[in-house]
Formats: structure tokens, sequence, C-alpha cells
């Protein structure tokens, strides 16, 4: 699986680089903060919305510290999308949120 830090996600908000995050935290959670742009589909949602992605496209896959992105990323990958896990998560983010 691959992996990617918060501040190269950072970087490449910041350079406007055309990347696709999706955040796999509750509602609640996202109600405190997400990165702009970021679609939200809660872990225990994603088996029944996987189909909201576009397999065609690369995901980065996000969450509070980088347990469950992980258990996302790979259960993805494994349905045949394009994955990429942001290890630490929304902890180590310090960039801006909306």
């Amino acid at each position: 699986m691959k992996a990617i830090t918060a501040k190269e996600v950072e970087q490449l908000v910041q350079n406007q680089e055309n990347i696709r995050i999706l955040d796999v935290r509750e509602v609640e959670e996202v109600k405190t903060g997400k990165i702009a742009n970021a679609l939200n589909i809660p872990l225990p949602l994603l088996e029944f919305r996987m189909q909201e992605l576009d397999k065609a496209k690369n995901y980065i896959v996000v969450c509070r510290s980088g347990g469950r992105s992980g258990m996302a990323a790979r259960f993805l990958e494994q349905q045949g999308y394009s994955v990429t896990n942001m290890t630490g998560g929304m902890m180590e983010w310090k960039g801006e949120t909306v």
C-alpha cells in the first residue's frame, strides 16, 4: 500500500495539484475541520458508497491518525481502486481546514 505524509499532502494542496482526498472519519469528527474539497465517506459506509469513487483516479485517504485510512486504503486497493494512505492523519495535518 502506498503512503504519503501529511506534509507532502499539504505541499500538493498548496501547489493546487489536482488531488482527490477521501476522508473516512465520522461526520462528527469532520465537523471539527477537514481538508478543502475532501470527500467524506465514513469508514463503516465505505463498502456501500465506494461506487461514488472513480477507479481511474487516485485518492489520498485520510482519517484522524492514519489507522482507519490504512484499513480503507487496503480495502479499496483490493477492490481495484488507486489509493494512497496519509500517514499520521489529521493529527499531523498543519495545513488549512474548512
